[in-house]
């Protein structure tokens, strides 16, 4: 038996990797895994999802990345019951995508984010109302 620490996280190693990459992405050392042909992906991925390489490397994840889709949710599930109305996003970070929520700092509980295809965006993590989970959040480039 080794002496990993697994024993003393129990949870499954997936769920480890993701809460590990969310510390790094707070930490402001967000990266992709990136393999030799250039897709992107993060962890818990052990193999390319595009071609099937097992040469994966930690590659820095850009500051800024730019919305490609965004959706607004009105009607929450109830996990997110107390954020809604949010707006999901898909974020282009160069190698890879990330989804998120979009949050502007000062918005009311009853508002709507502004948000539009094109916008640049910064990641980060922060936590859902409802709960207090953490998740992806994204936030408005000062100045744009």
């Amino acid at each position: 038996m080794s002496d990993d620490g697994a024993a003393a996280d129990a949870s499954p190693p997936t769920d480890r990797e993701y809460a590990e990459w969310l510390d790094a992405l707070a930490g402001g050392d967000g990266f992709a895994l990136v393999c030799p042909d250039g897709h992107g992906s993060l962890p818990p991925r052990r193999v390319c999802p595009e071609c099937g390489s097992t040469e994966l490397s930690r590659e820095p994840l850009r500051e800024v990345g730019t919305v490609e889709t965004y959706s607004v949710v009105h009607v929450p599930s109830p996990r997110f019951a107390d954020d809604a109305p949010y707006a999901t996003a898909v974020v282009d970070f160069g190698p890879t995508r990330l989804t998120g929520i979009v949050r502007d700092g000062d918005r009311g509980s009853d508002a709507t984010p502004e948000v539009e295809i094109g916008d640049r965006v910064a990641v980060g993590v922060g936590e859902r109302v409802t709960d207090g989970e953490r998740l992806v959040v994204f936030r408005p480039v000062d100045g744009e």
